[in-house]
C-alpha cells in the first residue's frame, strides 16, 4: 500500500515552490549574515577609492562615496524584510480581523467595513508616505506606516470573501445549531479554513512590500541615510548610470530576485495547500 506523498515531498518536486524558496531563504541568509558580517562595513566612507568597478577586493564595487557596494547590499536586505514583515503583519492582523467580523456579522456591520476599505484603497502606499513625510517627516517609519495601511483593506477583501464561503458550509451550520455563537465560530471553524488563502495572500503582499519599499526610498521618502537601502543605492546610481553601471545592477538584481523569489513561493502555496489548482494544470 502506497502513502501519499507529504506536503514537504510534494513542496520539494513542485518547480515554482522548489525556485521560489531557494530565491527567499538566499535573502533570509544574506540579511543574516549581515547582521554579523559584511566584507567591510557599510558606513565606511573612502572618497579616494570611489567609484572602482569590481575587484577582487570589492566584489560589486564602489559607489561615489567609496562605500563596498555588495556590503551595503547586503546590509540594505536588512531592512527589505524588516519593513516587509512588520507592514505586511499590521495589515494582516488588522485586515483579517475587519474581514472576519464583516463576514460575520453581514448587514450593516458588513456594509460599512467594506465602504472603509474602499475608502483606504483612495490613499495608495506613496500617496500616504508622501502625506506622512509632510506631517512628521521621511523614515522607515513612514515606509511601514504606509505599506502597512495599504495592506489593510487587501487582507480585509480575501478574509471576508473567503470566510463568507466558510459560513455557507454545512459544518458552520452544524455549529450554530448546537448553540455556539459567532466569535467561537469565526475562531474555532472560520479562521483555520481560511488560514491557506492567508498565508499565500501574506507571501505575494511580502513581495509587494520590499517593491514599495525600495520605491519609496528611491523617492526619498522610506529608508533615510545612512541606513542601507536597495531603494536608495537605486537613487544614488541614477547620476552614475553610464559612469558605473554596476552600482543601478546589483541592488536592481537584488530588488528582482527577492520579489520574484517570493511571488514564486506564492503561487507554489496555492498550488500546494489547494491540489485541485495543482490538478488543474
Amino acid at each position: 500500500m502506497t502513502h501519499p506523498p507529504t506536503l514537504a515531498a510534494r513542496a520539494l518536486r513542485h518547480p515554482s515552490f522548489a525556485i521560489g524558496g531557494a530565491l527567499t531563504l538566499l535573502l533570509i541568509l544574506v540579511a543574516g549574515v549581515s547582521l554579523v558580517w559584511t566584507p567591510l562595513s557599510p558606513y565606511d566612507i573612502d572618497v579616494p577609492g570611489k567609484l572602482h568597478p569590481p575587484s577582487p577586493g570589492h566584489w560589486f564595487g564602489t559607489d561615489s562615496l567609496g562605500r563596498d557596494v555588495i556590503s551595503v547590499a547586503m546590509a540594505g536586505a536588512q531592512n527589505s524584510i524588516l519593513v516587509g514583515v512588520i507592514a505586511v503583519g499590521v495589515g494582516l492582523s488588522l485586515g483579517t480581523a475587519l474581514g472576519a467580523v464583516a463576514a460575520a456579522r453581514r448587514g450593516w456591520t458588513e456594509e460599512l467595513i467594506m465602504r472603509f476599505t474602499d475608502f483606504t484603497f483612495a490613499f495608495p502606499a506613496i500617496l500616504s508616505a508622501i502625506m506622512l513625510s509632510a506631517a512628521f517627516g521621511p523614515g522607515i517609519v513612514v515606509s511601514i506606516v504606509a505599506i502597512g495601511i495599504f495592506n489593510i483593506p487587501i487582507f480585509a477583501r480575501v478574509t471576508r470573501a473567503s470566510a463568507n464561503a466558510v459560513w455557507a458550509r454545512d459544518f458552520v451550520t452544524a455549529a450554530r445549531a448546537a448553540g455556539k455563537g459567532r466569535l467561537r465560530i469565526t475562531l474555532e471553524h472560520v479562521l483555520p479554513n481560511i488560514l491557506s488563502a492567508l498565508t499565500v495572500q501574506a507571501t505575494i503582499q511580502f513581495a509587494n512590500a520590499i517593491l514599495w519599499e525600495a520605491a519609496l526610498s528611491y523617492l526619498g521618502l522610506g529608508t533615510q541615510p545612512p541606513q542601507p537601502s536597495w531603494g536608495r543605492m537605486l537613487n544614488d546610481a541614477q547620476t552614475q548610470i553610464f559612469q558605473a553601471p554596476w552600482l543601478a545592477l546589483f541592488p536592481g538584481a537584488a530588488i528582482m530576485l527577492s520579489v520574484l523569489g517570493l511571488n514564486l513561493m506564492g503561487d507554489g502555496l496555492r498550488d500546494l495547500l489547494d491540489p485541485r489548482l495543482a490538478r488543474e494544470r
